[in-house]
C-alpha cells in the first residue's frame, strides 16, 4: 500500500485541472469579480430555467411542454457548465466544465443566449420569457467581458490630442505617399 506522502507527491488530473485554470485565469482581462458575476448570474439562471421549465410542462399543450422540458435541459446545461458541483454525480461534469472554461466569452455569450432564445421562440409566454431572461443576461455579460477592458482616461487623453497627421505618421500612410511621388 502506498504512504500518504508518497500519493501526494504525485499530481493527479485534478490538479493539473486546477494549475490550468490558475494560469488561465489571470490572462483573459477579466476581473475576479466580474468572473464570479458571471458565473453566478448562470447559476441564476439555471434555477430560473428550471423552475419555470417545470411549471411550463405542467399543461397539455404540446409547444408548452417542448419548451419547458427545453428550459429544463437548459438548466442542466448551465449547471454543468458554470457549477459542476451540482453534478457531482455525473462523470464528465469535471471535463464538461473544464472545456466549457476554455471557450472564449464571446462563444460562451452566443451559446448561452441561443439557448435561452429558442424557447421563447417556440412559446412566448410569461413563463418561458421570464424563465429565460437571466440564463440570457448571462450570456449578455459574457458578451460584454469579450469586448474587453475599457480603457483608461489617460490612454484617452493622449489619444484625443493627437493630430490626423500623428495618426496618419504612426501607421506610414504619409511616408508611403511620399513614396509613391
Amino acid at each position: 500500500m502506498p504512504s500518504s506522502e508518497a500519493a501526494s507527491a504525485e499530481p493527479g488530473p485534478e490538479d493539473a485541472a486546477v494549475a490550468g485554470s490558475a494560469q488561465g485565469g489571470g490572462d483573459d482581462g477579466m476581473t475576479w469579480w466580474y468572473r464570479w458575476l458571471c458565473r453566478f448570474a448562470a447559476v441564476i439562471g439555471g434555477v430560473s430555467c428550471a423552475i419555470a421549465g417545470v411549471w411550463n410542462c405542467v399543461t397539455i399543450d404540446p409547444l408548452n411542454i417542448a419548451a419547458g422540458v427545453w428550459m429544463v435541459l437548459t438548466a442542466f446545461v448551465l449547471f454543468l457548465c458554470e457549477a459542476p458541483f451540482c453534478c457531482q454525480f455525473i462523470e464528465f461534469a469535471n471535463a464538461v466544465s473544464a472545456r466549457a472554461d476554455k471557450l472564449r466569452y464571446w462563444q460562451k455569450a452566443m451559446f448561452y443566449c441561443g439557448i435561452a432564445i429558442f424557447p421563447v421562440c417556440l412559446r412566448f409566454s410569461f413563463t418561458t420569457l421570464f424563465g429565460n431572461a437571466i440564463a440570457f443576461a448571462s450570456g449578455v455579460l459574457y458578451g460584454l467581458a469579450s469586448l474587453g477592458k475599457k480603457g483608461d482616461a489617460v490612454s484617452y487623453a493622449r489619444l484625443k490630442d493627437k493630430k490626423p497627421a500623428d495618426e496618419e505618421r504612426f501607421t506610414g500612410s504619409i511616408t508611403n505617399e511620399t513614396a509613391m511621388q
